[in-house]
């Protein structure tokens, strides 16, 4: 029998301690994975359910039809048009570069394309599916079927794109929408819009699809698929199915836009034709125009470079962005104020030698007929458009009556049209110099003013709203273009309720006498006589010559020596019928000389259309 030493002794029980401690700490640890296991199947079970689901069953969004536009009479401006699109799942693909060489050997693929590809990729999250292409040809589809084995990852779908149908016809009245890019994401949030815009990837950018983006843009939908570890769809467990947006109809004439933008032939400037007694925009040109289309998907950079570079300005809305000197479209309005103020009575004629002298000044202002008018009363400076009076006439008004009067037709203030971006114009006075230039106001300034140059700029937008006023009689109607809103789901119409803006009074006798000197000048003698010649309707109007550059003194203007872009600019505003207005226009052609000759025959284009539904190369019919 063999004895135990003490030293084993010892260590057995070294030993059998050590077991007692890890057998506690294995039953510890059971302890606390029992516990745990008991927390995630009673307290925490809901949470990991959940997530556990949301990983096993993917959110596929289905973007809502925008809503449609159309102009007054039902004609589609923008609708929604399905395209085949090329899309690609970046998980699924091992080496995205390659995929690309080799698709680009099936497809079409350019430059731009991979740059959008590019840009679309790293605005994407892990699992989106992105665009490489989108309005692929006929023949590109069937070449991609035919070699589609071998693009894993690589699928052919179906997205609904937005179509401007017109082209390049009211582009500026449409705007266009565009792929919401980092800072229209940071303006959504900001503006807490963000949830609404989950499966939308387009927003308005520009015009009445801006505007009226939160009515056009619908809700929506969202399918649940069961997907695999992969992230792969295996089956579609519930569909919930988007919202479209709604219906917006424009007071736009589509027929008289075209009239409008064809007559200026190729010409830059801008015309707004307004009915009067509602303040509905029949139409608002901008020549020249571009393609909306081209915006839609991302526009590529050649064209961007090509349009936003061109010297013509294409991009800009003239009729609201464009401030010009009004020239002598301010004369009627000029007018009235000698009478309303009482500063010269319409009987009261001055001499016109050709020119105006400020007292103690041997500065001569020109007037535009070198010889001069000889004796000119009120009704006949409207008529001839003579600019000696109109010099006199705002020295002894003096600017800031000038300034007082003219806000009363909205000079100086935006019109408030729906669409964002009208530039306020401006109706200067001393206070006005003074910040602006830290510098007196002259009589010279005052003189220059008096005809609608020197520091006084317009917008064809504001003269078309201060036309339409005189044609109200004093009455504005704030100018919209959106007429209703048809909601897609009740079928229901929100109308455009056209209500007055404000109502300034005038004595009737004054403004009898006015608007009778406007319909002069387009009777024979007037400045716009043979632009209104045969008309089966009474005009009243004002043509209007704005210049670009100043003419040294001494000197005179002759048209066939300065380059075109320093010309003068033609204008014309008008109403008519001038007893019972229907329409009030505002005509800019820039650079285009005499209003008489370049603005008012695009006026009466439009006219005839609207009052007679005479097309411009159809014989008129005198109505009976």
């Amino acid at each position: 029998m063999k004895l135990t030493t003490r030293e084993e002794l010892d260590d057995t029980e070294k030993y059998q301690a050590r077991l007692q401690v890890a057998a506690v700490f294995i039953i510890a640890a059971f302890g606390v994975l029992l516990a745990r296991l008991l927390v995630l199947q009673t307290v925490q079970y809901e949470y990991y359910h959940t997530l556990a689901e949301s990983n096993r069953i993917s959110l596929v969004p289905s973007p809502p039809n925008r809503g449609l536009i159309t102009d007054r009479n039902g004609v589609v401006l923008a609708e929604n048009r399905a395209v085949y699109t090329l899309e690609v799942y970046p998980k699924d693909i091992a080496d995205l570069k390659s995929t690309l060489r080799e698709l680009s050997g099936v497809i079409d693929l350019n430059d731009a394309d991979l740059r959008r590809f590019d840009k679309r990729l790293r605005e994407s999250r892990k699992f989106d599916r992105v665009a490489v292409k989108s309005f692929l040809s006929d023949a590109e589809v069937a070449r991609f079927a035919a070699a589609k084995y071998r693009f894993a990852g690589v699928e052919l779908t179906t997205r609904l794109f937005r179509s401007y149908p017109m082209g390049t016809t009211a582009a500026h009245v449409l705007g266009h929408v565009g792929r919401i890019s980092p800072r229209d994401k940071a303006a959504l949030e900001a503006r807490g819009e963000t949830p609404a815009y989950l499966g939308i990837e387009s927003i308005g950018k520009d015009g009445v699809e801006k505007t009226y983006e939160a009515e056009l843009r619908g809700v929506a939908g969202y399918a649940e698929v069961e997907t695999d570890a992969a992230g792969r769809g295996i089956r579609t467990l519930s569909q919930t199915a988007s919202t479209p947006g709604n219906r917006l109809r424009l007071a736009l004439d589509i027929q008289l836009q075209k009239i409008g933008e064809e007559a200026f032939a190729g010409r830059r400037g801008a015309a707004v034709a307004i009915e009067p007694a509602t303040g509905d925009i029949l139409a608002l040109v901008s020549q020249p125009s571009f393609d909306p289309n081209a915006f839609v998907d991302g526009i590529d950079p050649a064209t961007w470079r090509q349009l936003n570079d061109s010297r013509d300005r294409p991009l800009t809305n003239r009729p609201l962005r464009g401030a010009y000197p009004p020239g002598s479209t301010i004369k009627p309005f000029m007018a009235l104020a000698a009478l309303e103020t009482g500063t010269r009575p319409a009987e009261r004629s001055i001499f016109d030698p050709g020119y105006y002298t400020l007292p103690g000044q041997a500065h001569h202002y020109r007037c535009w007929k070198s010889e001069g008018h000889g004796a000119v009363d009120l009704h006949r400076s409207v008529v001839v458009s003579c600019d000696t009076y109109y010099y006199g006439l705002a020295v002894e008004m003096g600017i800031e009556r000038m300034h007082d009067f003219l806000a009363r037709f909205n000079f100086g203030k935006v019109s408030g049209i729906d669409i964002e971006g009208e530039r306020s114009g401006l109706n200067p006075n001393e206070a006005w110099k003074r910040a602006r230039f830290k510098d007196k106001w002259y009589a010279g300034d005052t003189v220059s003013a008096g005809i609608g140059q020197g520091y006084v700029l317009a917008t064809p937008m504001q003269l078309a709203y201060a036309t339409a006023v005189m044609a109200n009689r004093g009455t504005a109607f704030r100018p919209h273009l959106a007429k209703e809103v048809v909601d897609i789901q009740s079928g229901k119409l929100r109308r455009v309720q056209p209500k007055p803006e404000y109502t300034t009074h005038f004595d009737e006798g004054n403004l009898e006498r006015v608007l009778d000197a406007m319909v002069g000048v387009t009777q024979p003698g007037g400045t716009a006589s043979q632009a209104a010649a045969g008309a089966p309707y009474r005009i009243a109007g004002k043509t209007g010559t704005a210049q670009v550059i100043g003419i040294k003194q001494g000197h005179k203007y002759r048209e066939s020596e300065i380059d075109e872009r320093y010309r003068d600019h033609a204008w014309f505003i008008a109403f008519a019928p001038a007893e019972a207005p229907r329409i009030a226009l505002a005509i800019l052609v820039e650079n285009g000389g005499h209003g008489g000759s370049a603005a008012a025959p695009v006026a009466r284009k439009m006219m005839d259309y609207w009052l007679l539904g005479k097309m411009p190369d159809a014989p008129a019919e005198v109505a009976q």
